[in-house]
């Protein structure tokens, strides 16, 4: 093994300028430039090769070497896990690093099992210990065994330490905790740092109260704290929930005066911000007056044009990007694609294909995904088909779209036959995958088709259906004229269903005039979800369809509703039938 790594090293001496092991390697100094190189290692195949040059030489005994080796290991947690295990008597440290390296892995519940095997042992937690076992919970949404941590680390003093309460802070917002976080916050006998500020801001940003982010600001700055970017990102965002004009004007003020107009970040948060608050000539100028911009930021005020309808300003500036030289990436044309999509505005669509195509851009997952969807929501299956088929990476969503496609445009079968391509190229079905071809079977007529599709979600992928995937199962009885198979599968459900499932059923008692179950639907509906004016007009087209009269009761309730919408539209608002035009003339 020796010489194949004196190989690699000679190799590697001769491509890299500034190789990890030198001719000082081989000095007397080994011990020292052997610890001092390892958290430069950037992968695990670097890594390996001063290990086996420590095991050549006697270092893996060592315990400080061992420790710097482990630290540096987090990077591959298998082969952390290999070198801890063969440690004979780890120190706090090494728990410590193997905390850590659980805490950012994909095993982060491992950490809690150290955790307790540390304290079995007799192990002196410090206030790193609790950091990264406070993280792993946190990642795991565990708050309650987050909260034994915590009067653990109260009762050991460790809750002292502001890089302990600071993830404290950051563990019960995370799981939506707020009130705990706040008592945490307030508490005055651990300083508060620029930290703890902005994990409480992201907090409140996380349950949606951007005004409570708008007072601790205040607070903070009569508290004297240096304010930094990444808060001002916070802030920004809370403007922007809030919807404050003013509010949004001064911290633009304030953000010049401090200097944060050099960082785009900030300036990419202050464009997102006047958007939200539609204030975009305001925008447009904070977009200008940076000299040198990232695309992340042509990004934002593209998507900003996009969201409040100004879809010229948005390919002028899709024009005006490509004369800067400033290449466009999937995210820069996928929220355009999305608006597309929603308003119909499939000639912009078509522009921004063209654009692609000019572009030479590459159909990943993400802008391919973008563009299928919207030819298929604009009504050009074909179009989809064949961006779908150009796509050089797919995903789940990629294929899921497609199979929505299909389903939305009557093509049940070819729906099926891509939910089985699917799967033989190794893409794992999800829930929405499994609601999109639920859907393509109930607008194709194939029962049995859907029926068994529900059974293999629920059996073989162990999923657990949700409302809509009932709705779906509802809609496809009830088009099929099995009104009392889905009359029965509404009261088995296992969940509360929603009002929607209820009157897919009472639309189907009207196609095939099933009087009784009609009746009994608009029952349900008037005792969970209160009356509607719509679930009477239907039960009494349920009748003309039956061909029989409704009875007085039903009658009596329908007129009351024509009435009430009557009055409504003579108070000047609008009538049903009555377009605002013809209002304005009557008003002339």
């Amino acid at each position: 093994m020796i010489p194949t790594i004196a190989s690699t090293l000679k190799q590697k001496f001769k491509i890299n300028p500034k190789p990890i092991f030198t001719k000082h390697f081989f000095s007397t100094n080994t011990n020292q430039y052997l610890i001092s190189q390892l958290p430069f290692c950037k992968k695990a195949s670097e890594i390996t090769q001063i290990h086996g040059y420590m095991i050549k030489n006697g270092l893996d005994t060592v315990a400080f070497p061992v420790s710097k080796l482990l630290a540096a290991s987090i990077i591959d947690t298998h082969y952390a896990i290999s070198i801890f295990k063969f440690i004979q008597t780890p120190n706090v440290f090494m728990f410590n690093t193997m905390l850590r390296c659980y805490s950012v892995s994909d095993y982060p519940n491992e950490a809690l099992v150290m955790f307790n095997y540390m304290r079995a042992v007799g192990v002196l937690l410090d206030e790193f210990s609790f950091v990264s076992v406070i993280k792993s919970c946190a990642r795991l949404f565990e708050v309650r065994t987050g909260c034994v941590v915590h009067a653990l680390a109260f009762k050991t003093g460790n809750v002292l330490h502001v890089c302990v309460r600071n993830t404290v802070l950051q563990l019960y917002c995370v799981c939506r905790k707020i009130e705990d976080a706040c008592k945490v916050f307030e508490d005055g006998s651990v300083r508060r740092d620029l930290v703890s500020w902005n994990v409480m801001m992201g907090g409140y940003l996380y349950v949606c109260r951007g005004e409570v982010v708008l007072n601790l600001f205040k607070r903070m700055l009569l508290d004297g704290v240096r304010v930094e970017g990444s808060t001002m990102l916070s802030v920004l965002s809370g403007v922007s929930e809030v919807g404050g004009a003013l509010e949004g004007e001064c911290l633009h003020c304030y953000c010049v005066k401090c200097g944060f107009v050099m960082d785009a970040n900030v300036v990419t948060a202050l464009v997102g911000m006047y958007g939200k608050i539609g204030k975009m000539d305001s925008g447009r100028s904070a977009f200008d007056e940076v000299e040198v911009k990232d695309v992340v930021l042509w990004n934002c005020l593209m998507d900003v044009y996009a969201k409040n309808g100004m879809l010229e300003e948005a390919l002028n500036l899709l024009r005006l990007m490509k004369n800067r030289g400033v290449r466009a990436n999937s995210s820069t044309l996928a929220g355009l694609l999305s608006f597309c999509a929603t308003s119909g505005a499939l000639a912009v669509g078509k522009c921004i294909h063209e654009y692609v195509e000019q572009q030479q851009l590459v159909l990943d997952a993400v802008l391919g995904t973008a563009l299928l969807d919207m030819y298929c929501k604009c009504g050009l299956l074909r179009e989809a088909v064949d961006v779908f088929k150009k796509m050089v990476s797919k995903d789940v969503k990629c294929w899921t779209a497609m199979i929505l496609g299909y389903g939305m445009h009557g093509e049940a079968k070819d729906a099926i036959m891509i939910f089985y391509q699917m799967a033989e190229e190794g893409f794992r079905h999800n829930e929405v995958t499994f609601l999109a071809v639920l859907s393509a079977c109930s607008h194709g007529g194939l029962v049995a088709e859907g029926t068994g599709f529900f059974k293999i979600m629920i059996e073989d992928y162990g999923l657990k259906p949700k409302v809509e995937h009932y709705g779906c199962m509802i809609d496809l009885f009830g088009r099929a004229g099995l009104l009392e198979e889905a009359h029965n599968l509404i009261k088995s459900l296992p969940i509360k269903s929603d009002a929607a499932a209820w009157r897919a059923l009472l639309a189907a008692c009207r196609v095939y005039g099933n009087v009784d179950l009609g009746k009994s639907v608009k029952k349900a509906l008037e005792d969970n979800y209160g009356e509607h004016p719509a679930d009477s007009i239907i039960l009494s087209s349920t009748y003309a369809v039956a061909g029989s009269r409704p009875c007085l009761q039903t009658t009596q309730v329908i007129g009351r509703k024509i009435e009430d919408n009557y009055e409504y539209g003579s108070r000047g608002v609008k009538e049903a039938g009555c377009s605002a035009i013809e209002l304005g003339n009557n008003d002339d």
